[in-house]
């Protein structure tokens, strides 16, 4: 089975599904495609930062969130194992009243529904097993198998990898890593109910934090994090008992909440995986989110990132598409835009993720983050917002679209 797009985007999730919106709301034919399930869960810290929430606010689907049940964030916590703590209170802004932190298989879902209101094919259950190529050498789309085994070829002039850490895309294009880390942390997380929290909760004590994130359903994320090392050194005793011991390291002050809490499902692990910066374009195909850019989680800005760099990418894309400037060009500055935005996020969490901080450099690390959220806010206040991206309106010419160049 063949089929034709201007552009294919490869995962469904944040980075991906926003995309493919606001591609197909400029006018282009985009398809989507995922391996996994619709509504499917995911791992994540779930926090979207003021950058992620004026995003989807632009893109009018932050109703959509705040209509799933996902609790308003108003302030957030940082608790210090030396006794401090110091509250930062959300202070409303244009688009963003309150953060938000919800569940992936809720966002990743809503973020989907909108892709598709807007004329996007979106299919699960589709595995990408390789790249096609055109007579010009570039890439032109993508070979795929669906679930019930239906071979597909799907070309488009632009394939754009959304599909994570392991992309696929990434992998056959050989997008090689610009930067590395140098750290990377593992993590032990869990939900549980009757946990009451006064917002984003981040806790930080020798070698270990933690944090208590509010989400959906009345649940609250919690997790804690510290050296890959010390997490299997202390794991010969049990996770129960490594997830109770680094949580006590990193906020001892909040134990009593955490033990009149009520356990919800099992104790997930995240092995920790040092962050990276790829070569995110190059003839007929793009990179976007955890595909092109990760991190450490610590610093909980995944999400955001997706969100900022879905619309860079997407304004790339439709500047080349309209004419405006050779694709080559666009894609190149998408790319320059993130990693100058991304520079602090990349080098403070790498910093972090090391844990060999004492209490004054982590105060001092956080207000690096704080300063690099702000640089992030101020740039994407000042992006006009696109005809179209809140609507299906046209920008980009039936005539010109890239497909029917």
């Amino acid at each position: 089975m063949t089929s034709s797009y201007d552009v294919v985007v490869v995962g469904a999730r944040v980075a991906g599904a926003s995309t493919a919106l606001l591609l197909a709301r400029a006018g282009l034919k985009v398809a989507l495609v995922d391996r996994a399930a619709y509504g499917s869960d995911t791992l994540s810290t779930h926090g979207l930062m003021r950058a992620g929430v004026l995003q989807l606010s632009r893109w009018q689907v932050l109703p959509e969130v705040v209509a799933s049940g996902a609790p308003p964030v108003e302030k957030t916590l940082f608790h210090y194992a030396d006794g401090d703590m110091v509250q930062v209170s959300i202070r409303p802004s244009p688009g963003v009243d309150a953060l938000y932190a919800p569940r992936r298989h809720v966002i990743d879902r809503i973020l989907v529904d909108a892709a598709a209101a807007a004329g996007v094919d979106v299919c699960h259950g589709v595995t990408v097993t390789g790249l096609l190529e055109g007579q010009d050498g570039r890439v032109a789309g993508v070979r795929a198998t669906t679930r019930g085994g239906v071979d597909l070829e799907i070309g488009a002039r632009l394939t754009v990898g959304a599909d994570g850490i392991r992309s696929v895309v990434a992998e056959q294009v050989s997008a090689r890593a610009e930067r590395r880390a140098t750290a990377g942390a593992a993590a032990l997380y869990r939900y549980h109910a009757d946990f009451c929290v006064a917002g984003y909760e981040w806790a930080y004590g020798p070698g270990v934090a933690a944090g208590m994130i509010p989400t959906n359903d009345g649940q609250t994320c919690v997790f804690v994090s510290t050296t890959p090392s010390r997490m299997r050194e202390l794991r010969r005793d049990g996770t129960e008992q490594a997830f109770e011991t680094l949580f006590a390291a990193a906020a001892p002050d909040q134990v009593p909440r955490l033990h009149m809490s009520t356990p919800v499902g099992r104790v997930h692990g995240w092995g920790g995986l040092r962050g990276f910066v790829r070569r995110s374009w190059g003839p007929g195909w793009a990179l976007v989110g955890d595909a092109g850019y990760f991190k450490d989680p610590i610093t909980a800005h995944g999400m955001t990132d997706a969100l900022r760099d879905a619309e860079l990418l997407a304004n790339a894309v439709v500047e080349a598409a309209a004419g405006v400037r050779p694709e080559a060009d666009t894609l190149a500055g998408y790319q320059r835009q993130r990693d100058r935005l991304s520079s602090t996020f990349f080098d403070t969490t790498d910093q972090i993720a090391a844990y060999d901080w004492d209490m004054a450099r982590i105060r001092r690390l956080l207000r690096q983050v704080s300063s690099g959220m702000t640089d992030e806010i101020e740039f994407l206040e000042r992006l006009p917002v696109r005809p179209g991206s809140g609507t299906n309106a046209q920008v980009i010419p039936p005539d010109r679209a890239l497909a029917r160049e």
